[in-house]
């Protein structure tokens, strides 16, 4: 699934967040925002998923206009969400929380084949798989929320800091399952605060700066770039 964002704009009450923000996503490939917190890297996701209102713009994912569809609508057209802190039920399992994924499918014997997909991408989660959602450390509990996403079988999916507050070795883990899911077809856009992460394992990537997009361009170009290194990459 391509994803085009062109000139959008979202506002919360007085405040910017989004401000005249053109982006492409192509099908199949990682594209990276990056970005300093509070930069409106979250809320352009959740404008793609419709759990915020546009102000203008326009929102297409492969030609069909997103604006306007409420984010169930969204999600039926293919594109899935992994929210920035998890957010998994606490009390269910993490069968039970992968399967919340899927709660709009009927197709079992596929459903249990994709269990076993993420259980391939995620091996700690078949291990730990009658545990509940609060007894995961927090790189399980990612992978948990990630591998929710791909059991509704999206064709686009929506990172939102995947690598927030995990140790380093699980960082790694993390970025080439992602690799991974892209490399299946894919489209992923990855929202990380990690900016050499999301530079290294991207194929595009756009930087924003309060609300507005203030660079754009291939991902090893970006990571190669000196004033992106000085200010964002911390070299």
């Amino acid at each position: 699934m391509r994803l085009d964002i062109s000139e959008l704009s979202v506002r919360y009450g007085a405040v910017e967040a989004l401000n005249d923000v053109s982006i492409t996503a192509k099908e199949g490939c990682i594209t990276a925002i990056i970005g300093a917190n509070g930069a409106g890297k979250s809320t352009l996701l959740k404008a793609i998923a419709g759990l915020v209102n546009v102000r203008a713009g326009q929102i297409t994912a492969s030609g069909t206009a997103l604006v306007g569809k409420p984010p169930e609508a969204r999600h039926a057209l293919g594109i899935a969400l992994s929210p920035e802190g998890r957010r998994l039920f606490p009390e269910l399992t993490v069968v039970e929380n992968l399967m919340t994924g899927a709660i709009r499918r009927t197709d079992r014997d596929q459903i249990a084949a994709d269990i076993t997909m993420v259980y391939d991408l995620f091996p700690r989660l078949k291990e730990r798989r009658p545990s509940l959602g609060r007894n995961l450390s927090g790189g399980e509990q990612q992978m948990c929320a990630i591998g929710r996403a791909l059991l509704s079988r999206p064709k686009l999916l929506l990172l939102d800091e995947p690598s927030l507050g995990l140790a380093p070795k699980v960082v790694s883990e993390m970025a080439h399952a992602i690799e991974r899911v892209a490399k299946s077809g894919v489209t992923i856009v990855l929202v990380e605060q990690n900016s050499r992460l999301a530079l290294s394992i991207s194929s595009d990537a756009f930087l924003l700066e309060a609300g507005r997009m203030i660079m754009s361009g291939p991902a090893k170009d970006m990571l190669a770039d000196k004033r992106l290194q000085d200010v964002y990459l911390g070299t």
